[in-house]
């Protein structure tokens, strides 16, 4: 039986220094975090302790190369509203806090571009003279390097993940053609811009592996990551990174909801004779993402060819069928499941009959039909610099300079939703807990991760406050708890009793 979806995204910002091409971009994300830090009354460090990136789903460890010593070094915060703000590496990373349901995922996604925005004008607050820096969401930078959106969902534990990845990598690998955010050519190797002048999906050539641990090389369609950050003997958490950042909020909801539905449908065996079991994975992955025409077919384990329309289509009836069996309450609330199985039905007739028709809705539906006026008024081709600029800056944080903002796309959420979201935590999930402690008591915890926070109460040793269940700590178990209490003494006594 399908356990409830908490989840959430990781979103790595691309950044650039204009006028310093050669800034060093860990050096340029951590002051463009510190310029958002700079801004609240203080930090909260973030504790490593629990951190196992080397776990794998299949069984066994490996080696990961020391990449949390290097990463303690480097800024790294929890906000009140209950997600993580760091350098990853040589990104700046917003990941969001643990969410109930995926418009309230894709609510907490918009919060990370508003914060990322209000960091850029931190920066040039502390340092008028000093040189800017812009920020992007997208996910590659043209030379080579990719950075991630990672999707990821707490799951059954008892649920085969062989099972997980049978059932899982057709949706996957088909799913772009409703949520790529598009791209001008390619940055696979020995593939020019005339072979690919535009592409569906920013991550597609980055991919190398059915199944894996890597994260940044050898990229697989199925991570095999497992680090619950939950109980782990109740729980998996699902880590995707297979995905693009959309810019469109419609997109994003898509992808979480749809995602979800199709996991939810795993757990309740809904999938078993879905039948679809794709050769070469990878390669299908990248010719899909190749033909904004759709017409590209994938090749079957039976012999059988399939477009990726035809592919979702088969997910999306299995849908419409465990929506009446099963309590999709496990997602969302019915209207909001409803709203995603028809959105994603409308999203297909339109693929079908006329892609451009999305262009309210899907990044890469917009951004081909943008790039190809641009290129006709102008007599370019897909090679020219202007063109790729053009792409670029489709993807800006900042409204008055994003292209994406312009067309006036289909919105989800207010200003002052996303406002509130960058500060107030999502009431649904333990983050509620770990955010309102954060806001009350800021210089009496002295590190927080997931599921755990340490107060320092004094002259005692540190406290740890396990918080191993993603659905606990809501507004609704500890919101009256949290009014009543004064101090961290008053809650720690209160939660040892």
């Amino acid at each position: 039986m399908a356990i409830p979806k908490v989840l959430g995204i990781e979103t790595e910002y691309g950044i650039s220094v204009p006028g310093m091409p050669e800034a060093n971009p860990i050096t340029a994300s951590s002051t463009l975090i510190n310029g958002y830090l700079a801004q609240l009354s203080g930090r909260t460090g973030w504790d490593f302790v629990d951190e196992s990136p080397g776990h794998d789903a299949r069984g066994f460890s490996v080696d990961t190369g020391g990449n949390i010593e290097l990463e303690t070094h480097l800024v790294n915060a929890v906000l009140t509203n209950g997600a993580r703000l760091y350098v990853d590496h040589a990104h700046p990373e917003h990941s969001a806090p643990e969410c109930r349901t995926p418009r309230e995922a894709a609510l907490y996604d918009c919060a990370g571009e508003e914060i990322m925005r209000r960091a850029m004008a931190g920066v040039a607050a502390l340092n008028p003279a000093g040189p800017r820096i812009v920020v992007y969401k997208n996910n590659s930078d043209r030379k080579g390097n990719s950075y991630g959106c990672h999707e990821n969902y707490l799951m059954d534990r008892q649920v085969p993940f062989s099972k997980i990845v049978a059932e899982l990598v057709p949706f996957f690998v088909t799913r772009q053609i409703m949520v790529g955010a598009g791209k001008v050519g390619s940055e696979a190797p020995g593939v020019s811009i005339r072979d690919v002048p535009f592409q569906i999906s920013q991550r597609a050539d980055f991919f190398e592996e059915e199944v894996g641990l890597e994260t940044t090389l050898k990229r697989p369609i199925i991570n095999t990551r497992d680090e619950p950050h939950s109980d782990s003997q109740r729980y998996r958490r699902l880590h995707v990174i297979l995905g693009d950042a959309n810019m469109s909020e419609l997109a994003t909801w898509l992808k979480l909801g749809t995602t979800s539905v199709v996991l939810s449908m795993i757990e309740d065996e809904e999938l078993s004779e879905l039948g679809i079991s794709i050769v070469d994975p990878v390669g299908s992955l990248r010719r899909v993402s190749w033909d904004p025409s759709l017409k590209t077919v994938v090749t079957l384990a039976d012999g059988r060819t399939m477009r990726a329309i035809e592919v979702q289509w088969r997910y999306f009836e299995h849908a419409q069928r465990w929506a009446a069996r099963h309590d999709t309450s496990v997602v969302a609330p019915e209207p909001e499941v409803r709203s995603i199985l028809e959105e994603w039905e409308a999203v297909l007739e339109g693929l079908e009959r006329d892609p451009l028709s999305l262009a309210d809705r899907l990044d890469w539906v917009a951004k081909w039909s943008l790039v190809r006026a641009f290129m006709e008024r102008h007599g370019l081709e897909p090679g020219d610099a202007r063109v790729a600029a053009l792409d670029l800056q489709y993807h800006d944080v900042r409204p008055e300079r994003s292209l994406q903002r312009r067309l006036r796309m289909r919105r989800l959420f207010r200003d002052d939703e996303v406002q509130e979201a960058t500060t107030v935590p999502p009431a649904s999930t333990r983050a509620y807990f770990r955010g309102q402690c954060l806001a009350r008591f800021p210089t009496q915890i002295a590190a927080a991760n997931w599921d755990s926070l340490i107060f320092d109460v004094g002259s005692d040793p540190l406290r740890r406050v396990p918080m191993m269940d993603p659905l606990r700590g809501t507004k609704d178990l500890v919101g009256d708890l949290l009014l009543r209490v004064h101090s961290v003494d008053e809650l720690l006594d209160a939660l040892g009793a």
